[in-house]
């Protein structure tokens, strides 16, 4: 029995030709040292594709021509998804303290906020927690948009159900007020309210596009933990669109570990990993 083994330097090329396609197509730089956690995030779709390991796989991207029927399945696999409700907390004490004043101060008849990388939902239904609570005070108009490049988790960002386990962070007064309990096989779970659902729409958008079909007068953007993954050009693009769509005064929110990534004439410094248009 023969075992066909390919070469290393073959190995190596078709892996850095599945590397380069990612980095330019969504901005993802990805070395050879985490080649190990791509082939686990990849392992259940090989088994349906009916391929034995992931240099076949590869091999059938790039020499049989499978590119294009498989962007979606490589950028669903590729991107991470780590994601709470109420992440990094002080950011929702500083829109509250900071954002929203000074949308009330504008004149402007409706608040509009960006979660640039949604995920499976939980940043933007926890600003929608914040803006509703803050309506029941003093009414406002809002509205919030979330957009990620996986189209399967802006599925369940659509839905807006989960588990009693990730509704942990939401306080157990907003978390009665804004879920809605599950019955049967959802007996374990809650689901966003319609009030707050009327008002959040997600769709796809790939943050390397060269232009972003979102308003230019956005109150807020929250692109949180996704910059760390860019390489540094592709970070300062992506800083240079996110600004042309916020409103003079408008902020934008970064994670905590990509303060020292966000350096733009346009933003000004207000809190740790919080900028200010000027």
């Amino acid at each position: 029995m023969s075992v066909l083994v390919r070469p290393a330097t073959r190995r190596s090329a078709l892996f850095d030709q599945f590397t380069d396609f990612v980095r330019l197509e969504i901005g993802v730089n990805l070395s050879t040292a985490k080649r190990t956690m791509i082939e686990g995030r990849f392992h259940r779709h090989l088994l349906e594709l009916g391929l034995k390991d992931f240099d076949a796989y590869l091999a059938w991207l790039f020499e049989e021509g499978a590119l294009d029927q498989e962007r979606d399945a490589i950028f669903d696999a590729i991107t991470t998804n780590k994601t709470d409700f109420f992440r990094e907390p002080e950011h929702f004490q500083i829109l509250r303290a900071e954002c929203l004043p000074r949308f009330r101060a504008s004149g402007r008849t409706r608040c509009k906020i960006w979660s640039a990388a949604a995920s499976i939902g939980a940043e933007a239904w926890t600003i929608a927690i914040v803006l509703a609570e803050e309506a029941r005070a003093m009414p406002f108009d809002w509205a919030i948009l979330g957009t990620d490049i996986n189209a399967s988790v802006l599925e369940t960002a659509r839905r807006a159900i989960y588990a009693d386990e990730m509704l942990r962070p939401v306080p157990p007064a907003l978390r009665a007020r804004y879920f809605l309990r599950g019955q049967a096989e959802y007996a374990q779970s809650a689901r966003v309210v319609p009030d707050l659902r009327r008002r959040v729409q997600f769709q796809r958008l790939n943050l390397m596009d060269p232009a972003y079909p979102v308003d230019h007068d956005v109150d807020v953007i929250f692109l949180r933990n996704v910059l760390i993954y860019f390489e540094p050009e592709d970070q300062a693009a992506v800083i240079d669109r996110l600004v042309t769509h916020l409103d003079p005064g408008g902020c934008l929110f970064v994670g905590h570990s990509e303060s020292m990534v966000v350096r733009h004439p346009a933003l000004q410094q207000i809190a740790p990993a919080v900028y200010r248009r000027r």
